[in-house]
């Protein structure tokens, strides 16, 4: 990923952020004759527990997805790289004060993103699956006033559902951040795409916030 330092998000605990904001990744490997092939499916951060250890992200495929064939084989799994896009937004130029000034502008794509390279190895087991979609189900519902639960459904018809698909774990080697904001950009015109990514896409002061390079003091 190009990486202009000041976008770069050198921070493990900000590329942490942005996965838990963000969990529905992009899943790109390549098969034993070098094809890639592009998968998309949400995946949950464990972090390790020390800066020494791997961070892991936890996840399930398909039975039938021809990655599963992929993975029977290499006993340490197969190179694999997770991208989770955060926020992302067009920037029009009419937005900018110097727009108005002496026109020399130009629009501009704002976004986040995280890429995890690592290790993806299958896991093919009732209890850990069956732990993992309720860690799952857990993650998305909690919001809801009345949250959906495994349980709620039968239990005969929880194994069948589990015996059709198979976890994935990827062991994260690497973890790229970057935020391209606006954030070197100077504050008249960071202040003026915070405003205008609420006033014409109707966006959250946060989400705004994070797209326009600004910190919410400076508004």
């Amino acid at each position: 990923m190009y990486q202009p330092p000041q976008f770069r998000l050198d921070s493990r605990a900000e590329c942490h952020r942005v996965i838990e904001v963000a969990p529905f990744a992009t899943l790109v490997t390549h098969d034993a004759s070098g094809e890639l092939s592009a998968d998309h499916l949400p995946l949950l951060l464990a972090p390790a527990g020390d800066a020494s250890s791997s961070d892991t992200l936890i996840g399930h495929i398909a039975r039938a997805n021809p990655l599963v064939r992929e993975l029977e084989s290499p006993l340490d799994g197969i190179e694999a790289l997770a991208i989770f896009h955060g926020p992302q937004a067009y920037i029009t130029p009419s937005w900018y004060p110097a727009k108005q000034e002496h026109g020399k502008v130009v629009p501009t794509w704002n976004y986040q993103v995280v890429h995890v390279h690592g290790r993806l190895r299958l896991i093919d087991d009732p209890h850990w699956l069956r732990e993992m979609v309720t860690t799952l189900t857990e993650r998305f519902e909690s919001e809801r006033e009345r949250p959906w639960q495994v349980e709620d459904a039968p239990d005969d018809y929880i194994a069948a559902m589990c015996r059709a698909i198979v976890g994935i774990e990827i062991t994260a080697e690497r973890l790229e951040g970057k935020r391209k904001a606006s954030q070197h950009k100077p504050l008249d015109e960071r202040r003026a795409i915070h405003q205008g990514l609420q006033d014409e896409y109707g966006y959250g002061e946060h989400y705004a916030a994070c797209l326009s390079g600004i910190m919410l003091d400076e508004t």
